[in-house]
C-alpha cells in the first residue's frame, strides 16, 4: 500500500459516520474506521487524532473562511455586519451536506462528550472572530459582543437548517436569524426605561 492514498482523508470521514449509523458511536474503533476505508490505522492518525475528529473535520476550513472574511470586509463595516458576512460566506461550505450534518447532529445529541467538542469549537470560532475585529480596531466590548451575538445565530440558524421540513438553504435561515437578532435589538433600545423624573421642589422649601 502506498504511503499516501488518494481522498484518504474523504475515505475515513465517510467509512466513520456509516459506522457509527451502522453499530453506534460507542462500538465503532479506528481499526473499524481504518478497514472500512480500506487503509491502515497508521493512515488515520495522519488525519484525525481520534475518532471523535472525524465529525469535527471542517472545523479548520470554516475557522480559516471566518477569520479570512472578516478581515477583508471593507473598511466601514460594523461589527455585527462582518461576522454576519463571515458566516454567509461558509455557506457553500454546508451546500449538499445537510443529510450529512443531520446523521452528525444525531450523533451529538446522543453522546456528552461530542456535544462539549462541538461547544469548545463554537467557542474557538467566537474567540477568532473577537480576535480578528480586534486586529481591524474594534474596541471591546463591542468585538467581543459581535462575535458572540455572530456565534450564537449560527448556531440557532445551523440548527433550524436541519430542522427544517421544507429544507431551505442554510443562507436563508442565517438572514432569519440575524434579521431577528436585530429586530430584538432595536426593540430593546427602543423599549428600555428612561430613569424617572426627579419631583420638583416646591417653592420656598429647601
Amino acid at each position: 500500500m502506498g504511503r499516501w492514498e488518494p481522498n484518504a482523508r474523504d475515505r475515513l470521514a465517510q467509512a466513520a459516520m456509516t459506522l457509527f449509523q451502522e453499530h453506534g458511536y460507542d462500538r465503532t474503533t479506528v481499526e473499524d474506521i481504518a478497514a472500512r476505508a480500506g487503509l491502515t490505522e497508521r493512515t488515520f492518525f495522519r488525519y484525525f487524532t481520534d475518532k471523535k475528529e472525524v465529525l469535527f473535520g471542517g472545523s479548520e476550513v470554516i475557522h480559516e473562511c471566518l477569520v479570512t472574511t472578516i478581515t477583508e470586509a471593507p473598511q466601514g463595516t460594523t461589527p455585527l455586519d462582518a461576522v454576519a458576512a463571515a458566516l454567509e460566506a461558509m455557506a457553500p461550505f454546508f451546500k449538499d451536506r445537510r443529510d450529512h450534518s443531520r446523521a452528525r447532529q444525531a450523533l451529538l445529541v446522543a453522546h456528552a462528550e461530542l456535544r462539549e467538542r462541538e461547544l469548545i469549537k463554537l467557542a474557538s470560532m467566537a474567540s477568532a472572530a473577537a480576535e480578528t475585529l480586534r486586529k481591524r480596531g474594534v474596541t471591546e466590548p463591542a468585538a467581543s459582543l459581535a462575535a458572540e451575538a455572530g456565534i450564537a445565530v449560527f448556531k440557532v440558524a445551523f440548527e433550524r437548517w436541519l430542522e427544517d421540513p421544507k429544507a431551505q438553504d442554510y443562507s436563508r435561515h442565517l438572514q432569519l436569524g440575524l434579521e431577528e437578532l436585530r429586530a430584538l435589538t432595536a426593540s430593546t433600545e427602543t423599549k428600555s426605561p428612561r430613569p424617572p423624573a426627579k419631583p420638583a421642589r416646591a417653592r420656598g422649601k429647601p
